[in-house]
């Protein structure tokens, strides 16, 4: 089974240039072979991986700087390009910015690459064209390596190697007639059927008073100063502190959701519809902004769709079935007479039904009517689907240095 492990670089002032310059050529291919495929979408033609792979040889010869960088990770920036511009589109898939876009590039070929510890906290690996670079070794890799692939957070640099892990996924379940209900809340994160509310601050109140601090002083200073670099530095630390706890909230949660149940039920919700701005536009702008606005930060500081995924992932080892049911009226239906109206929902918290008296909490009552719904989908057969195979990849003739 393939798995991912990700740790801290700790590159040399040489090593941390190179890997910028790494970022900036994948970049510059990304953009100039997005670029052809739009141009060529717009003729009514296509463009895909196989040719750009080939222009991209005749590219190298005319620009010596695209030597600079591997082979294998430019055509490997090809491929992802390939695989999102089918995905989602050739025109919804987005330019990689200078100053947006975080450096990241892969190594897709496992066998060029040696992973060693060096003693209890650091291990070294041997890249194409970086040499030994070392990491904190936090974790053993568990497996061969398939890949590694290279980014930068701020002012970090991290490696994540993709490994097999040499498991399997069990064909049952140790407790195969298990099950729970997921109901994603803004106020509790997590409200599962057997009545337990799961929730997490990733944010302590002096982080959030030293953030705000840092966005007042990053207004008052000079777009391209050094100071405001240091700012943002600041806040990305804090950022990527909140990111990683919440991700650590979601794992320990799918894990413990997963181990003790063989069939977990969601809610089908499209978040990114679900958070998507109301300020709409200067002939009709939108109402309620501010409103719409905060609840959209709290859907995503509670990392619904990171624990969707967390659940996924976690249920490769268990053996579970994850499954997906509609939303509709699972919050107004009562969950012992299966009345559907939406007075019993006296409040956020409070579900009373008006036609039996059923009071529980609301988001408890909504997790077991989600159960129930799973329960029927997964007899029926149409569980979780199956798992895609990355697809072959894609898109150049000209590549300006960006």
């Amino acid at each position: 089974m393939l798995a991912g492990r990700k740790y801290k670089l700790k590159l040399t002032v040489a090593q941390a240039d190179q890997c910028r310059e790494f970022g900036d050529i994948c970049r510059a291919v990304w953009n100039t072979a997005l670029d052809q495929r739009r141009q060529y979408r717009r003729r009514g033609a296509w463009m895909n991986y196989e040719p750009q792979a080939g222009e991209l040889v005749d590219a190298k010869k005319e620009h010596e700087w695209l030597k600079a960088a591997p082979s294998h990770i430019l055509q490997q920036t090809l491929k992802d390009l390939d695989r999102a511009c089918k995905g989602r589109g050739t025109f919804n898939v987005r330019w990689r910015s200078k100053h947006r876009w975080r450096p990241s590039f892969r190594f897709p070929a496992g066998k060029s690459i040696v992973v060693e510890r060096l003693n209890k906290r650091w291990g070294r690996a041997k890249l194409p064209k970086l040499g030994w670079v070392q990491f904190r070794m936090s974790r053993s890799l568990g497996g061969p390596v398939r890949s590694a692939t290279v980014s930068r957070d701020g002012a970090d640099w991290f490696v994540s190697f993709l490994v097999d892990d040499g498991q399997q996924t069990p064909e049952r379940h140790v407790m195969p007639d298990a099950g729970v209900g997921v109901d994603r809340g803004v106020v509790a994160a997590v409200a599962t059927s057997d009545g337990l509310l799961i929730d997490r601050n990733v944010v302590t109140a002096g982080e959030d008073a030293r953030y705000k601090y840092l966005q007042r002083k990053l207004a008052r200073q000079k777009r391209g100063s050094n100071n405001r670099k240091k700012t943002l530095a600041k806040m990305n630390r804090l950022r990527r502190r909140e990111t990683n706890r919440r991700q650590d909230f979601c794992s320990q949660v799918a894990a413990d959701l997963t181990g003790r149940n063989a069939l977990v039920a969601l809610e089908e919700l499209r978040i990114q519809n679900m958070t998507r701005s109301a300020a709409g536009t200067v002939e009709e702008p939108g109402r309620q902004v501010a409103q719409k606005s905060g609840l959209n930060r709290a859907i995503l500081a509670k990392g619904w769709h990171k624990l969707e995924l967390a659940l996924r992932n976690a249920a490769r080892y268990t053996g579970t079935v994850v499954v997906k049911v509609s939303a509709a009226y699972t919050s107004q239906r009562c969950s012992r007479c299966s009345e559907v109206n939406p007075g019993s929902r006296e409040s956020q918290a409070r579900f009373r039904c008006v036609t039996c008296g059923h009071e529980v909490n609301a988001d408890v009552n909504a997790a077991i009517n989600v159960l129930a719904a799973g329960r029927a989908v997964a007899a029926c057969g149409d569980t979780l689907s199956k798992k895609q195979e990355p697809q072959p990849a894609l898109a150049l003739v000209g590549i300006p240095r960006l």
